[in-house]
């Protein structure tokens, strides 16, 4: 049997690009990774072996002023002089137990980071959310492949430099950027770990885009704050136009005047088992007009971050509508749409941004204004992901077309 030819238009096609990783650090923690940085450059430290570690030992100290680090940890780093890295930390008065060198090397020994004692006058104060992702972020910074098996003054201008450099991966060295780290600026350039490089000014190589600091200059931040007092003032003037209160009476009313099918919309929501919403919740909705909610420059550039490491939310929010309305007799909300997808901690302003790019494209529609109505739009139906009562109409729909088809052939 004869193989089937193939021309070059059959030929294997490569595959995409692989999305790009989301940045692991927001804008207020890249602040927080700049004030760790910060902190470490001024203490009285002489080597680089003694500041990377102190990196390490402050972040986990930044809650409760003691860090816990193990003699597999320390060799980990892989400092040309460990003992005197520790000896410059006890020199600067922190307290470092001996057990860190000498004792069993999967125990971890407490150090004692008085400056970060809780209370008043701490050096480093973050939230817990923060300073896990500031570890976090050290760690992979430092284990980046580009640098994993790099000196420590490699490893610790890679840090400086990714937490200096903004969403569009340009940085401009900071003062704080210790001397003896330049010498190694050369290997980051060698290695991908930087991209390019012009006196103080540098871009950082597209293989560690996601350990960006987020950097802002007070121009930006200040433009910000202008842009979030504007949202508030937004949200006030909606809030101010809302109905305050909506009585049975009034809300009895509001149903009397509306359509047979809306109504029906109306009370599926409404006594629906499973969401089970308040009164107000539900009146509020129907009965309010939508008030719009800014999208800041920050939730713009998180929305092009969030579609590019969600491929196919579009199919999954599509697929998601189907099941709920199955069970709830209604569609979902946007809030419920995010949740129940696992699209977690976005925030209001992000969350329409993303719905919304999802209807644009085809795979939702909805019946706006009303609420509750999200359902699969036309990219979807193609796919032939449709409502349970539109199944029957897409078969049909097909065959007619597939008729149609055959006709013209004929």
């Amino acid at each position: 049997m004869p193989k089937p030819a193939f021309s070059d238009e059959t030929a294997a096609v490569p595959p995409p690009p692989p999305a790009p990783q989301p940045f692991l650090l927001t804008p207020r923690q890249g602040e927080a990774a700049r004030e760790l940085l910060s902190y470490v450059s001024r203490l009285p430290l002489t080597t680089v072996d003694a500041q990377l570690l102190a990196v390490v030992v402050a972040i986990r100290a930044a809650r409760a002023g003691v860090g816990n680090l193990t003699g597999t940890d320390l060799r980990s780093l892989r400092l040309d002089n460990p003992e005197q890295a520790v000896g410059e930390l006890a020199a600067a008065g922190w307290q470092v137990p001996a057990s860190l060198l000498d004792g069993d090397p999967d125990k971890p020994a407490a150090i004692i980071v008085p400056e970060m004692a809780p209370g008043p006058g701490h050096v480093l104060p973050l939230g817990k959310g923060t300073r896990s992702k500031v570890s976090g972020w050290a760690m992979r910074t430092r284990m980046a492949k580009p640098v994993k098996k790099a000196s420590p003054a490699a490893r610790l201008a890679a840090l400086f430099l990714a937490a200096y450099s903004t969403d569009e991966l340009l940085g401009q060295a900071p003062d704080e950027l210790p001397v003896a780290c330049y010498p190694a600026v050369p290997v980051l350039i060698e290695k991908g770990f930087l991209a390019e490089i012009s006196g103080r000014t540098y871009r950082l190589g597209p293989a560690v885009r996601h350990l960006a600091g987020m950097f802002r200059t007070p121009e930006e931040v200040a433009e910000l704050a202008a842009d979030e007092a504007a949202r508030r003032a937004a949200r006030e003037a909606a809030a101010a136009a809302e109905l305050e209160e909506v009585t049975p009476a009034q809300w009895a009313e509001w149903k009397s005047g509306i359509s047979p099918a809306l109504l029906r919309h109306v009370e599926a929501v409404e006594q629906c088992p499973l969401c089970r919403p308040s009164f107000g919740r539900v009146a509020k909705a129907f009965m309010s007009a939508p008030s719009p909610v800014p999208a800041p420059r920050p939730a713009a550039s998180d929305y092009g971050t969030w579609r590019a490491a969600h491929p196919e939310c579009g199919r999954e929010a599509a697929e998601y509508t189907v099941a709920f309305r199955t069970e709830h007799g209604h569609g979902p909300s946007y809030g419920q749409l995010c949740k129940g997808l696992g699209w977690k901690k976005l925030s209001r302003s992000l969350r329409g941004l993303v719905v919304s790019g999802i209807v644009s494209d085809g795979w939702l529609t909805e019946t706006s204004p009303v609420p509750w109505t999200l359902r699969p739009g036309k990219a979807a139906q193609a796919q032939g992901i449709v409502l349970p009562g539109q199944a029957g109409q897409a078969g049909q729909a097909g065959q007619a077309g597939q008729a149609a088809k055959a006709r013209g052939k004929g």
